[in-house]
C-alpha cells in the first residue's frame, strides 16, 4: 500500500476494479507524477497519497492514508476546519478550485502550497470524494513577484527604464523612458543610442560597456545628454540621474550577459537650480572682491578695469569699454571711442588703450551703438556658424576673431550715458542669457561710477 488504500474489491473513490492489478497500476502512475497528489472520500478521509506528497511534507503513504482530514498532523489545529472546508467544497462546485494555505511537515516546519482540487464522481454520478494536487509555491510566488515587478516597472514606474542588449541597443523600453526620448516605445527598439541622443551618448555607452564587463557601479551617475527628438526640433539638453544593473541568465551554469537595465530620472530642473544658486554665490563674491580691489586703486580708470577683470572670471573671455565721444545731437549717430580692452590673442587683464580719440568705425546696426541708443542691454551671437564664418562675423564688428557671443550693456552714471561695455565669449561657451545680462548690468554700474569719477577728476 504505497499510494492508495483498498477495501475489499471496491476502491474508495470508484467502482470495482476492472481487472486484477488495476490498483497497483494506479499507484504506480500516481507515484510517478511530479505533482503531489492526495485524495479524500466523502467523509474527508485520506485515500491516496503519492511519493511527491511524501517528499514535500515528509509523511509517508502509510502514515497519511486513513487519516481524517489534515487536523493534528499536516495542518495547525486552528486552521484545520477552514482548510478542510476549502478542500471538501470542491465536491459541490463545478470545475477545479484553487487555494493557497500552509501545511505542516513531519518535522514541524511550514510549507506554503497551492492546491487544485476537484470532485470525484461515483457510479451514480454523485460526489464520492475529492482529489487534490498541490505544490510548493515559494518558487512560483517569487517568479510571479518578479514578473509583477517587471511589469510594474515597465508600465507604471515614474522613472525611465530601458533594457539595453549586449550590442548597446534598446530591447525593452517603458512608457516614461519613451516620452523622455521623444519617441514611441516600438520606434526606440533596436536603434543605436546615437540616433536617440546627441551630447552625452559617448559617456552613456562607456557606462553601459563597463557594466556589461565589470558589473553595476556603486552609486548612480548624473549624465547631461541632449535628446535629438525634442518637441522644439532642437536637441534638448537634460540631466538624467542614472543607475545600472547587469542582467544575466538565471538558467545558465555560468553567467551569460543578457544586457543592462538602465534606470534614469530627470533631475534637470533641480540641477539647474543648484547651478544657478552656485553661480549667483560666485558672482556675488566676485562683485565683493572687485569692490575691495577697486577701492585700493588711486586711478579711477584702473579701478574700472579691475572691476572688469573680476567680472570676466567664469563669465566671458573678453571685455571692451567704449566711451561716448562728445554730445550727439538729434538724428546724429552715436560715436564711440575705445577706452579699454582685454588682449585680442589670449586671455589677459583689461587695460586702457592709447587715447587717440578716434571713434571706432562700427557698422550700422552694431550692438554697441544700439545699446547706447536704447540705454539697455543688447545680445548678439554668430550661432552655430562655421569657424571661418564666425571669424568674419567677429571681424566685421571690430571684435577679437575668436568671439562668437556678445553682450553689450550701457554705462550710465547720475543720469548720463557714458558709453558701453561689451562682454565676449568664444565657441566653447554658451550664449548669454537674461541672468547674464543682469550680472553684466551690475558690473557696468560699478564701472560707470569709476569712469564718471575719472571724468570729474579729469575736468
Amino acid at each position: 500500500m504505497s499510494a492508495s488504500r483498498r477495501s475489499g474489491t471496491t476502491d474508495e473513490l470508484g467502482p470495482e476494479e476492472p481487472e486484477p492489478g488495476g490498483a497497483e497500476l494506479l499507484a504506480a502512475l500516481l507515484d510517478g507524477m511530479d505533482a503531489a497528489l492526495c485524495a479524500f472520500d466523502a467523509d474527508g478521509v485520506v485515500t491516496h497519497w503519492n511519493r511527491e506528497a511524501e517528499r514535500i511534507l515528509g509523511w509517508s503513504a502509510a502514515e497519511a492514508v486513513g487519516r481524517r482530514g489534515f487536523a493534528g498532523w499536516a495542518v495547525r489545529t486552528a486552521d484545520a476546519e477552514e482548510v478542510e472546508a476549502r478542500l471538501l467544497s470542491a465536491m459541490e462546485a463545478p470545475g477545479r478550485q484553487v487555494h493557497e494555505f500552509a501545511l505542516l511537515t513531519k518535522d514541524g516546519g511550514r510549507v506554503l502550497v497551492r492546491t487544485q482540487s476537484a470532485a470525484v464522481r461515483g457510479g451514480d454520478g454523485k460526489p464520492a470524494g475529492v482529489y487534490c494536487a498541490f505544490s510548493e509555491v515559494h518558487a512560483q510566488i517569487d517568479l510571479e513577484r518578479s514578473i509583477a515587478l517587471s511589469e510594474a516597472l515597465f508600465e507604471n514606474a515614474s522613472w525611465g527604464v530601458v533594457l539595453v542588449d549586449a550590442d548597446l541597443r534598446p530591447a525593452v523600453v517603458n512608457e516614461h523612458a519613451a516620452r523622455a526620448l521623444g519617441m514611441g516605445r516600438t520606434a526606440v527598439l533596436g536603434r543605436p543610442l546615437g540616433d536617440l541622443l546627441g551630447q552625452g551618448v559617448e559617456e552613456l555607452e562607456s557606462a553601459l560597456s563597463h557594466v556589461l564587463a565589470e558589473g553595476a557601479p556603486p552609486a548612480p551617475a548624473e549624465m547631461w545628454v541632449s535628446v535629438r527628438a525634442s518637441e522644439s526640433g532642437e536637441p534638448e539638453r537634460r540631466c538624467w540621474r542614472s543607475g545600472f544593473v547587469r542582467l544575466a541568465s538565471p538558467l545558465a551554469e555560468e553567467p551569460v550577459p543578457l544586457g543592462v537595465g538602465w534606470l534614469f530620472q530627470d533631475v534637470t530642473e533641480a540641477k539647474q537650480t543648484e547651478q544657478e544658486a552656485s553661480q549667483l554665490r560666485f558672482r556675488s563674491q566676485q562683485l565683493h572682491r572687485a569692490a575691495r580691489a577697486a577701492a585700493e586703486c588711486e586711478d579711477p580708470m584702473e579701478a574700472a578695469t579691475v572691476q572688469l577683470d573680476f567680472a570676466l572670471a567664469g563669465f566671458a573671455d573678453h571685455a571692451l569699454i567704449d566711451l561716448v565721444a562728445g554730445d550727439s545731437g538729434d538724428g546724429e549717430a552715436v560715436r564711440l571711442v575705445r577706452a579699454a580692452a582685454t588682449p585680442a590673442g589670449a586671455p589677459g587683464p583689461c587695460l586702457p588703450v592709447a587715447k587717440a580719440g578716434l571713434p571706432v568705425r562700427y557698422l550700422e546696426g552694431h550692438p554697441a551703438p544700439q545699446c547706447v541708443e536704447r540705454a539697455g542691454s543688447v545680445r548678439a551671437s554668430a550661432g552655430a556658424a562655421a569657424p571661418e564664418r564666425a571669424r568674419e562675423w567677429a571681424a566685421a564688428r571690430q571684435w577679437p576673431e575668436d568671439s562668437v557671443h556678445a553682450l553689450c550693456t550701457v554705462l550710465r552714471s547720475r543720469g548720463r550715458t557714458l558709453g558701453v561695455v561689451t562682454f565676449l565669449r568664444g565657441a566653447s561657451r554658451t550664449q548669454f542669457e537674461r541672468a547674464d545680462a543682469a550680472y553684466a548690468e551690475s558690473v557696468s554700474a560699478r564701472v560707470a561710477a569709476s569712469l564718471d569719477l575719472a571724468r570729474v577728476l579729469g575736468s
